[in-house]
């Protein structure tokens, strides 16, 4: 082999090495789009079986796996948590469907349909008082059982119950200078010279009252438990209950 055809060859070995080296770059910086596509596939599979929390977890390793996200799949997304009851969900999936393909969307006659079939859940969330805004139940704070505020140990008077007098700093004595220049003695009249007064913060009691700190006052917490709007113990039973109860 010449010389010439030495260096050619060494060329087309550098020229293929180069190639293939840019080519390696390029798939290691670019998304693949095959992944997403067969979750997707794999989530309508499920959807179509009626398997719905399934199409959720596929759906939400589209999200998670940072993969580039199909055009269609905010949809479908939204109709698998209507089937859900995650009705909050669904409807920001839904809006955000409409909002990057608007009418032009091959499933824009399904979303519209969708987002009909929302406003009946969503007005149910808003005039609940049992769930939070998303549509999940409250339940009862854990800590206050529900009441709102927690009795602790007085922090003012150590639990005492009572505090020393300001006034005659607790002897029950103040004292003056007569106009002799005199120091003369006199009872506390604001202790009645007994050189400590009633806790003013627990009035006596010793147990000083607060809110709970767990859920802020408010003697709920928020759950995963999506809510049907109905009341486990209705009011009028527990009446009934209580009368019932009175008459025995």
């Amino acid at each position: 082999m010449t010389l010439n055809q030495i260096n050619f060859t060494k060329k087309i070995v550098f020229q293929i090495f180069l190639i293939f080296s840019i080519n390696s770059a390029v798939a290691q910086v670019q998304p693949s789009l095959g992944g997403s596509s067969r979750l997707m596939n794999s989530a309508m599979q499920e959807m179509e079986n009626g398997n719905y929390e399934k199409a959720n977890i596929f759906f939400r390793q589209i999200i998670d796996s940072n993969l580039p996200i199909p055009p269609e799949m905010p949809y479908f997304f939204a109709e698998t948590l209507y089937q859900l009851e995650q009705y909050d969900n669904s409807a920001n999936f839904l809006n955000k469907y409409l909002e990057l393909n608007g009418f032009k969307g091959d499933n824009y006659e399904k979303a519209k349909a969708l987002e009909k079939l929302l406003d009946v859940p969503l007005n149910a969330i808003k005039s609940c008082e049992l769930c939070d805004r998303r549509g999940y139940r409250f339940q009862e704070c854990f800590t206050c059982e529900g009441s709102k505020h927690l009795e602790q140990d007085c922090g003012y008077c150590k639990a005492k119950g009572i505090v020393g007098c300001s006034k005659c700093v607790g002897s029950g004595l103040i004292t003056k200078r007569n106009v002799f220049n005199i120091i003369e003695y006199f009872e506390c009249e604001r202790c009645s010279g007994q050189g400590r007064l009633t806790c003013p913060t627990c009035d006596g009691s010793k147990v000083e009252t607060s809110a709970c700190r767990t859920c802020q006052g408010s003697g709920r917490l928020q759950s995963d438990k999506v809510c049907d709007h109905k009341d486990e113990n209705p009011r009028h039973l527990s009446l009934l209950f209580n009368r019932i109860k009175s008459h025995n």
